[in-house]
């Protein structure tokens, strides 16, 4: 992270400050621990940090106004929301309504109670297959 400024850490500043009057708080000590292991705390992280700071009498305006700044220049991040659920396979109408042809004429064919059930099934008919349905319904005319 870089700073203008490497001796003034108003954030180190108001954890302490923070911490002088929340010795009990476990918030305020893993806010503590993260900033000095990983640098930097994010825009939440911040956010509570402030409210929990603001509390406190002892802290002087000028550097909640700082952290502030600082919370307000950060980037707010959102989720954008779930894609709706699509079905994996959609029926091919066209190909159902020439097997229940076939079957009301033949209802006994092997092979389109063989497509049927693939179709029941969800299954995909490939195009040969599909192909083959509709020799057979050229043949029925």
């Amino acid at each position: 992270m870089y700073r203008k400024k490497p001796d003034v850490d108003i954030i180190k500043d108001l954890l302490e400050l923070t911490l002088v009057a929340y010795p009990a708080s476990v918030f305020i000590k893993s806010l503590a621990f993260q900033y000095e292991e990983r640098g930097g705390l994010s825009k939440k992280q911040l956010e509570g940090l402030y409210k929990k700071a603001g509390k406190v009498d002892t802290i002087p305006a000028n550097k909640l106004a700082t952290l502030e700044a600082v919370i307000l220049k950060r980037p707010t991040r959102y989720k954008s929301a779930l894609p709706e659920n699509t079905p994996l396979y959609t029926k091919d109408l066209r190909t159902g309504q020439l097997i229940t042809a076939i079957l009301e004429k033949y209802p006994q064919h092997k092979r389109v109670l063989f497509f049927k059930t693939k179709y029941d099934n969800n299954e995909l008919l490939s195009s040969t297959e599909v192909a083959e349905v509709e020799r057979f319904h050229k043949l029925l005319r």
